[in-house]
């Protein structure tokens, strides 16, 4: 029965995305900055509830920008999860533009790509970071790299913390984890790490009997002097106070 339960939340999850790239083929070019951010978080909210993930937010996420959301990163769940809370432009890297669907839906909701094995590819996203901030944009970065199991943050790369630095934005610290909504215990049926592949993590989360999605804002705060490698410290202590 778990099984066609899985197949079943899988076909209308897939089915979900496939009407998501009509939107952004047919009305995406028509409409304005605010509709479609306003049509992408309806969007994500629909797949969390077909999958019954249930979405908890705790503070206030950014109403405006500009503003750079730092987050730890668990799995290929986590933007849809911020994206949710509130549309945001993510920082990702170009491989996803390959993937079927997502690519194409990664590329509508206008993320930016990154070569993360490219050092002068990284001094362009920062460019590209930095004015989309001027212009006001809400941009989000997962600054370890990598997922991790969701339990233990990896050490902050602070290479892109330098756009906040530069167009002189906030930084919004975001915490997030998956809880199991029966024990309350961290779930780690979302988490896409070491050997696992998407279509596993994929599955893992369709078949656990019910996950609840936590997104805790914290405060917004400057960088007061401090250089890219000290804010990126403290904004990677602050995302683990907000997740204990």
């Amino acid at each position: 029965m778990k099984t066609l339960v899985a197949v079943y939340k899988l076909l209308r999850g897939l089915g979900h995305m496939l009407k998501g790239l009509w939107w952004i083929h047919a009305h995406f070019p028509k409409l304005s900055p605010e509709h479609t951010e306003a049509r992408v978080q309806a969007w994500s909210l629909q797949l969390l509830a077909l999958w019954n993930i249930r979405l908890h937010v705790q503070g206030q996420p950014a109403v405006n920008g500009p503003m750079l959301m730092v987050a730890n990163h668990i799995s290929w769940l986590d933007i849809v999860v911020m994206h949710a809370a509130r549309h945001c432009r993510f920082v990702s890297k170009s491989d996803i533009q390959e993937w079927p669907i997502i690519g194409t839906l990664a590329t509508g909701c206008d993320t930016l790509f990154i070569q993360r094995t490219n050092r002068r590819d990284a001094m362009r996203v920062v460019q590209e970071m930095t004015h989309a901030l001027q212009n006001g944009d809400v941009v989000a970065i997962f600054p370890e790299g990598t997922t991790s199991d969701g339990l233990h943050l990896l050490p902050f790369h602070a290479n892109l913390i330098q756009a906040a630095i530069a167009a002189d934005a906030p930084v919004q610290p975001v915490a997030l984890k998956f809880v199991d909504r029966h024990t309350g215990a961290i779930s780690l049926a979302p988490a896409y790490i070491g050997d696992d592949s998407l279509l596993v993590s994929v599955w893992r989360t369709l078949t656990a009997e019910g996950i609840d999605a936590v997104l805790h804002f914290g405060q917004p705060q400057t960088a007061e002097g401090r250089d890219r490698r000290a804010w990126s410290h403290d904004l990677r202590e602050e995302v683990i106070r907000l997740n204990a």
